[in-house]
């Protein structure tokens, strides 16, 4: 980690995330864990199995004893919805107090509208479309930072003036979390069906996450990142899948079923 701290990660047009600092690694994890025995950590491969059986059993207080510090800049639309995480440190930039920078996102695809999850997209526009849109929001922003600066040249203050700018207005923050609510995070925020803008950043993350607790990292990949849990009607559905009853077919080609579990698994039992 030493050798990437304070690099800057580019992410979409603008933003950026920087390793400011950390604390703790496997081995602490491994030590926290075996503190109630008096145990000092053993062979690597122990503890690999020690930090498998601990992400597999849930049991995340010894992973609490890992932090990380980020200095993340980001649209303040993804920042909103990063803020909801409400376990973390965060102190952000002020427009009260400082004057905020000309800088806003600008995409350069266009989703449209999901006619199935209400607060998602699907699907995209054409090259010519996207154009479009794309001038349009670059426009539109920088009219708006040209109203700000008018205001802010007739002396209005720095917390009025700012009320013009559009949500695609690029914030920074610090950002001080423990592993144990990181990972937690990251399963939520990776998930495809999270928002792309953020996903992108919890990605690039990952990517770090992997690099600083690689024993980690492989154990929540493979308990939790890529695995499924099922609710007892969907248990009670698959024994049926498995035991090829004679309502399977029936119970595979409901429409509702279909539509609740076909992104989830029913394309694996068919």
């Amino acid at each position: 980690m030493e050798h990437i701290k304070g690099v800057e990660f580019t992410v979409l047009d603008k933003g950026t995330i920087e390793i400011v600092d950390w604390m703790g690694e496997d081995s602490d994890i491994v030590k926290a864990a075996r503190i109630s025995t008096g145990a000092s950590t053993k062979s690597v491969t122990e503890d690999e199995r020690l930090i498998d059986y601990l992400i597999e059993h849930q049991h995340t207080s010894p992973f609490e004893m890992c932090e990380i510090k980020l200095k993340l800049c980001m649209p303040i639309f993804i920042a909103r919805q990063w803020m909801r995480h409400r376990m973390a440190s965060i102190n952000e930039y002020s427009g009260r107090y400082s004057e905020m920078k000309d800088e806003f996102y600008v995409p350069t695809e266009f989703r449209k509208q999901s006619q199935i999850n209400h607060q998602g997209s699907e699907g995209g526009f054409d090259k010519e479309s996207n154009k479009k849109f794309s001038k349009s929001v670059e426009a539109f922003s920088e009219d708006t930072f040209s109203l700000y600066h008018h205001l802010l040249e007739e002396g209005v203050s720095r917390e009025m003036s700012r009320i013009v700018l559009p949500l695609s207005t690029y914030t920074s923050f610090f950002w001080k979390i423990d592993l144990h609510n990181l990972l937690k995070f990251l399963k939520l925020r990776m998930d495809p069906t999270a928002q792309e803008e953020i996903r992108v950043y919890a990605d690039k993350i990952w990517d770090i996450v992997k690099i600083w607790v690689p024993i980690t990292s492989k154990a929540f990949e493979n308990h939790q990142l890529m695995s499924m849990t099922f609710s007892k009607e969907e248990v009670e559905f698959l024994k049926k899948v498995l035991q090829k009853t004679p309502e399977y077919e029936t119970l595979v080609n409901q429409s509702d079923l279909k539509k609740r579990w076909k992104t989830k698994f029913l394309d694996l039992v068919k």
